[in-house]
This record gives structure tokens, sequence and C-alpha cells, in this order.
């Protein structure tokens, strides 16, 4: 009991001080200090400042008490950081340069990003190029440390299996059940669903570009081994996603944005690659 009106007698004082600290928030000036935490004061404007911010940017923000004590569970946490020596630590040196880096990005190009518009004729262009498209495959995998010698007995017994195909005894899912080696898109007789240039590997989507509806084709290689593609179904701009391609356009801006400030930023910061050591 005694320990119970003790917890209650703190909770109480705590009260106390956040309500008079909101007291004087309140109504003091914008230099009053309504918090103490260690070596650090916060005042009613940076406060008001700090919470103001929250407000704008939460759909149900906090109480400004309830802010205030975040706000000094804040201060504690990097008032320890520092005595313990974590700005000194490599990686919250290099998580430091990284919101270097955000911070320089926001300023230069957030404004610029934000106004990007895309219309809908730089859409259809766009998808002239890049429609969705469906395929079934065929994939004989081989690993990716694979040696030159593994790589050729996995190109070997694809082409047999091509050869097979080609010959049409029995039907392209039927194969797929008897050879393909991607597990997930056996169950569907080697349907991958409907994809995009940006969801496919560059050497498999360009392959399909130039195919006709259920044209077989092989030996497409990609990371993943050999593919043998059956072409299904190639989708009009009208049932296309457009929220997808919106979506592809607009980061076309975007990365044209980004290499036109980096190209001149790069004439500051001359750069050498030594490509010969890339491995």
């Amino acid at each position: 009991m005694i320990r119970l009106i003790a917890s209650q007698l703190v909770l109480l004082a705590t009260a106390l001080v956040l309500g008079s600290s909101m007291a004087a928030a309140q109504q003091g000036n914008p230099n009053d200090v309504v918090a103490s935490v260690g070596t650090k004061q916060i005042t009613l404007k940076e406060l008001n400042e700090k919470y103001d911010e929250v407000v704008r940017n939460t759909i149900n923000p906090p109480t400004k008490e309830v802010f205030l004590e975040d706000l000094i569970r804040y201060e504690m946490g990097v008032q320890e950081a520092n005595k313990r020596g974590l700005p000194e630590d490599p990686i919250v040196k290099e998580r430091i340069r990284q919101e270097i880096y955000k911070g320089l990005i926001e300023r230069e190009l957030g404004k610029k990003v934000s106004e990007i518009k895309v219309t809908d004729k730089e859409m259809q262009d766009y998808y002239k190029k890049s429609p969705e498209i469906r395929t079934s495959h065929i994939l004989i995998e081989y690993r990716p440390d694979a040696t030159a010698e593994q790589k050729k007995a996995a190109r070997d017994r694809a082409t047999e299996i091509y050869d097979e195909v080609r010959k049409g005894k029995r039907s392209f899912e039927e194969y797929v059940g008897l050879y393909t080696d991607d597990v997930l898109s056996k169950k569907t007789g080697g349907d991958v669903g409907w994809q995009t240039a940006l969801t496919l590997v560059p050497n498999y989507y360009n392959t399909i570009l130039g195919m006709k509806i259920n044209e077989v084709k092989g030996l497409i290689e990609t990371q993943y081994g050999f593919h043998i593609i059956k072409k299904t179904g190639q989708r009009s701009y009208q049932e296309a996603n457009k929220r997808t391609i919106r979506a592809a356009v607009f980061d076309i801006k975007r990365r044209a944005l980004f290499d036109a400030y980096f190209a001149q930023l790069r004439k500051q910061y001359p750069t050498k690659i030594n490509k010969d050591k890339i491995k």
C-alpha cells in the first residue's frame, strides 16, 4: 500500500510539473523555459514550433503534454548517445552522411520533383514501347556461381527440351510440368502473369516484344538460366494499368532531373572510374 501511494505521488508530481509547464507554454513569452533536460533547455518557442509541425503533418496529433514528454525523451537520448561516443561510431557516421545527402536532394530537387506533370500523350508514347505482356516459360536453371561446364550442361539440356517443344507432340503446359525448374510457375502451367519492362529482366522482355501471340521462342538466357518462352497476351493501352504507366513516366522524368543535377555537380567534383578493378 505504501509503495502504491508513493508511486501515485510520483505520478501526481509529474502531472503537476507538466501542467505548470503547459500553463507557462500557454501564457509565457517565447524565451520561457518549459523544460530542462540535463544540459538542454527547451523554450516555449522551440516547443511550439516543433509541435505545430507535428500538427501539420499528423492526422491524429498527440496533446502538447504528450509531445513535450516525447521531446524530453528525445533530448535524453541525444545526450546519452553523445556521452557514449556514438557520433564517432562508423555506422552512425554513415547514417549521418545519408541524412545529409537526403537533405541536399530535398532542398535542391524536392520542389522540382513535386511539380512534375505526366500527360496522357506521354503515357501513350511510353506504352507503345513498353506494353504489358503475358508469358509462360520453361526454365532450365543454373546456379549464380555455376562453372562454364555447368552452364554448358544446362544449355545442352535446354536445347534438347526446346527441340522437343517445337515438335509439338504435347501442349506447352505439359512440357512445363515435365521439365521446368521454376517451382512457382510450374503450378500454373508456366504462366508468370502480366509483366512490364520494369518487372522483367531486359533480355527476357525485349525478346517478348518481337514475338506474336502463342509464338514459342528459345533459348533466352538470363541470370536465372535458360528460358523457353511462350507469349500468351499483350494488353492494349485502354486495357492497361494506367497507374503503373503514370508511375513509370513520372520516374523517367524524375530520373532526368537527377541526371541533369548531378551532371552539373560532377563538373565540381572530377570523377574517375577504374572499370578494370570492378569484378
